[in-house]
């Protein structure tokens, strides 16, 4: 896939849990995570063009400001935890790039949002799924953090707007990933009554996607009122990268374009063209 300046989409995919494509098994059996697997293998199959660079939110980086990661070289960072020893020597060496964080920087802040710029590393939201979609890390990537309020929470809204500034990147050849978790409640895989649960806030969840921008944005700054939403998400910080991903999307619906119920909770991923 060679790299043009083609529009690139706007994708919110899960990653997984830790280093779990890289094990023999994670939560459960061998095979748990192997569709998920499979489907970030297939990824670049389906991008209009090689990308030019990649940015990514992973739900495992907050600040009280959108922060722009400016490294040149980042490190992995292993924010995992009661893994086998060899998940703390993975690699993957893709380079920063500053060039592209500075109108990362510059997007946010001529839409009045707040940013900021840090040194930083590649958290496992980023390395681990796209270790499996990009093996050959020789592409570069940026990370965005998210923006947490001093309660803790997030505002859907933000996010979304932040999207909206971002999406000139995409013209760019940039490829925008959030990288989260669609069902992101620890304590309930496997339950008994977590596949109906995650089922139905999945399917509230593809809906509201699935409605042209104005009204998915809308549908979306109000998740918490969907079947089982703090259900699905405790916390929310796995479902933000989606609202910053479906706010970069064109006016046309977003779509589903991975389903599967790894122990037992429904999970999907979603592009924006």
């Amino acid at each position: 896939m060679s790299t043009t300046m083609l529009k690139q989409p706007a994708i919110f995919l899960p990653h997984g849990g830790g280093p779990c494509f890289f094990m023999d098994w994670s939560w459960g059996p061998a095979d748990t995570w192997k569709l998920t697997e499979r489907f970030l293998r297939e990824l670049p199959a389906t991008l209009p063009a090689r990308p030019r660079a990649i940015l990514v939110l992973s739900g495992h980086w907050e600040e009280r400001a959108f922060t722009v990661s400016t490294a040149q070289h980042p490190e992995l960072i292993y924010d995992y935890y009661g893994f086998p020893e060899h998940t703390y020597h993975l690699s993957w060496p893709a380079p920063g790039s500053p060039e592209v964080a500075a109108r990362v920087e510059q997007l946010l802040r001529a839409a009045g949002l707040p940013v900021a710029q840090a040194q930083r590393g590649y958290d496992h939201g980023v390395f681990v799924p796209l270790k499996v979609a990009f093996p050959e890390a020789e592409i570069p990537v940026v990370t965005l953090s998210l923006a947490v309020g001093a309660d803790g929470r997030f505002d859907p809204a933000q996010h979304l707007a932040a999207g909206r500034a971002l999406a000139p990147l995409r013209e760019e050849g940039v490829l925008i990933l959030g990288s989260g978790m669609s069902f992101h409640n620890l304590r309930a895989y496997l339950a008994p009554r977590t596949p109906d649960l995650a089922r139905q806030f999945d399917s509230w969840l593809t809906e509201a996607v699935e409605l042209p921008a104005s009204q998915r944005q809308e549908r979306l700054e109000q998740w918490e009122t969907a079947p089982a939403a703090r259900f699905a998400h405790p916390r929310e910080e796995h479902l933000i990268p989606l609202m910053v991903a479906a706010g970069a999307g064109s006016e046309t619906p977003g779509q589903r374009i991975f389903h599967d119920e790894p122990l037992g909770a429904a999970l999907s991923a979603y592009r924006f063209d």
